[in-house]
């Protein structure tokens, strides 16, 4: 009986050990997970700043050509005057011509009909030129346009979506990088951020995607995107073999989120990967 009674003090200190031990895997895994996110961080600051390049370049070239286009308009404008001009001039001489009747009848109607056919050709050519004049003004004012107003944050986040069910993955995270750039505190900004972690889910980048919606989850606290972040950050963590995390994302949504949409389902994950 006091054998048994020394060996209770042993097995306590044996327990403690091991959650001691389990505790610092788990720190050690938390410390990794934070430099993949500060190294993820790094790369998408460097990322948003070439594009922010790249947008100013095509502005300063679109204002390029619009000037380019206004400058070619002016001129066809100039040149359009100027052949009224002449049409007008020349049928003045007819008339004069007509008037002072020095010639022989048949040669001053013949000269009428060249003069006429020749001013027909003009209009003709006139025309053109005026519908050239019309359809340049046209395009000049939808470029002025263009750049005057840039799309909205429910535009982009249109072709980012129509981009996603194309399968156009990479060009929908562009769209949605640029909604999340140009209109940071619009609230669809939590939406398009889980979008991004969702696209490279779809491309079973799963390392990617857990940054992204982590994202989210330190990004929009408070935003009902983030109990769907966390449950396809925990089936992210599933697919990467990482169990640990895994259970522990999905833990910290039924104990932050219990009435959300997510919690059944995130329950179901939690009680298969046990």
């Amino acid at each position: 009986m006091n054998k048994a009674l020394l060996c209770v003090p042993l097995l306590f200190t044996l327990a403690a050990c091991a959650t001691k031990s389990e505790m610092n895997l788990a720190l050690q895994d938390i410390d990794e997970l934070k430099t993949r996110l500060q190294t993820a961080e790094k790369n998408i600051s460097t990322t948003r700043q070439e594009a922010l390049d790249i947008s100013e370049k095509a502005s300063r070239e679109a204002l390029k050509n619009l000037d380019s286009l206004r400058k070619g308009t002016a001129d066809m404008q100039a040149n359009l005057d100027a052949m009224r001009i002449d049409v007008q001039v020349m049928a003045g001489k007819v008339d004069d011509m007509g008037l002072a009747a020095k010639k022989p009848y048949d040669d001053i109607t013949l000269l009428k009909e060249d003069t006429a056919k020749s001013v027909k050709a003009l209009d003709e050519r006139l025309t053109r030129l005026e519908q050239g004049v019309t359809e340049s003004n046209a395009k000049l004012a939808a470029l002025a346009k263009s750049l005057e107003a840039p799309p909205s944050a429910e535009a982009f986040y249109k072709q980012a979506q129509d981009a996603l069910k194309a399968g156009e993955l990479a060009r929908s995270r562009e769209i949605l990088t640029k909604l999340i750039e140009q209109f940071p505190g619009h609230k669809l900004c939590p939406n398009a951020r889980y979008w991004i972690g969702e696209s490279y889910y779809m491309e079973k980048n799963y390392e990617q995607a857990v940054l992204e919606f982590q994202r989210v989850v330190t990004e929009y606290p408070g935003k009902e995107k983030v109990p769907a972040a966390m449950l396809k950050q925990a089936m992210a963590f599933k697919e990467l073999g990482d169990l640990k995390s895994s259970r522990f994302v999905l833990r910290e949504l039924l104990e932050k989120h219990p009435h959300a949409e997510e919690a059944p389902l995130a329950k179901e994950l939690l009680s298969k990967i046990k």
